[in-house]
Order: C-alpha cells, then structure tokens, then sequence
C-alpha cells in the first residue's frame, strides 16, 4: 500500500493522469491504478519503467516509501 500512496503522490506532483502516466512508463492504465490502490506490487523493471516516465530517481521514491512506512509505524497520541 505504501508504494501505491508514495507513487499517486509522484503521480500527482507532476501534474499526469494514471492514463499519461502508463502511456509514458509503457504500461496499462489499470495497473497504475490497481499499484495505487495497493492491489498489486510493481516488479522492480516497472518501478524504474515508473520513474522514468514521473523523472524521478527510483531510489527517491523507494526513499519516499521508506519514510510513509516510517510515519505509519509511529504510535499515535490517545486523545
């Protein structure tokens, strides 16, 4: 699931649909769209396909993903 927010975030950022998005990475919109809601795990020749086409280092985005996995493991305040 993390990959999937750190990767619609990426998507986001620079300003493409999923459509442009796998248009540009080479390929299916839904797959884009299944990685984004944490159905399916991309291989690692898709996640530098992604990063190609969003001009982003895959090790920044692994980084990214590092850090939202960081984020959910903190123990949260009780109210």
């Amino acid at each position: 699931m993390a990959f999937g927010v750190v990767l619609r975030s990426f998507r986001k950022k620079a300003g493409l649909s999923q459509e442009q998005l796998a248009l540009e990475a080479g390929v299916e919109r839904n797959f884009v769209s299944l990685i984004e809601r944490g159905i399916n795990q991309p291989t690692i020749r898709i996640i530098f396909k992604l990063a190609a086409a969003l001009q982003v280092d895959p090790s920044a985005m692994m980084k990214a993903v590092e850090q939202h996995l960081a984020q959910e493991s903190l123990p949260t305040k009780p109210s």
